[in-house]
């Protein structure tokens, strides 16, 4: 059977100690909205778009310079109906030296092509990836989410970071 598992990759000049600082970057390629530390294994952060997406991540597994695993623990989306598809979902990305540099290798394991939000978040992350944090890789500057004037205190309260 087939691998349905959303993953997208890209290579670089860069070495694999400045991707994986990239990719810890989140502010830097995802969204400069994200409340919470981003870069061990145990933390957590909110991350949200608008009343659109919201979700709350754990690191499950940093191996610096060649992984990180990422848990969504609970996610809301506003355009479906389902709100467990990401629930529970795994956020990895794989970095290996190539003869030409770093590859890196991003997969969302369990959001697969059944899912209905399966199209808009492929074009999601592929722009994310792709783009954002390509640019971050190579440039030193991503394109995420613009800050928003952060969490009301309402939201703040349902989304508790644990602790």
């Amino acid at each position: 059977m087939n691998n349905q598992d959303f993953s997208t990759a890209f290579i670089t000049g860069q070495t694999p100690a400045e991707v994986f600082d990239a990719i810890c970057n989140v502010r830097g390629w995802w969204s400069e909205a994200i409340e919470g530390p981003t870069e061990k294994e145990g933390d957590c952060f909110l991350y949200h778009f608008k009343e659109v997406h919201i979700s709350r991540i754990r690191l499950e597994q940093v191996v610096p310079g060649e992984r990180i695993v990422w848990h969504v623990l609970d996610n809301h989306f506003n355009f479906i109906d389902d709100q467990e598809e990401w629930k529970d979902t795994r956020i990895i990305f794989e970095i290996s030296p190539v003869e030409t540099g770093t590859e890196l290798r991003f997969t969302h394991q369990g959001l697969t092509p059944q899912y209905e939000c399966y199209e808009i978040c492929n074009d999601a992350w592929t722009n994310y990836i792709r783009k954002s944090l390509y640019d971050l890789v190579r440039t030193g500057k991503g394109q995420p989410n613009p800050p928003e004037g952060g969490f009301n205190s309402a939201l703040l309260d349902k989304w508790k970071i644990p602790g």
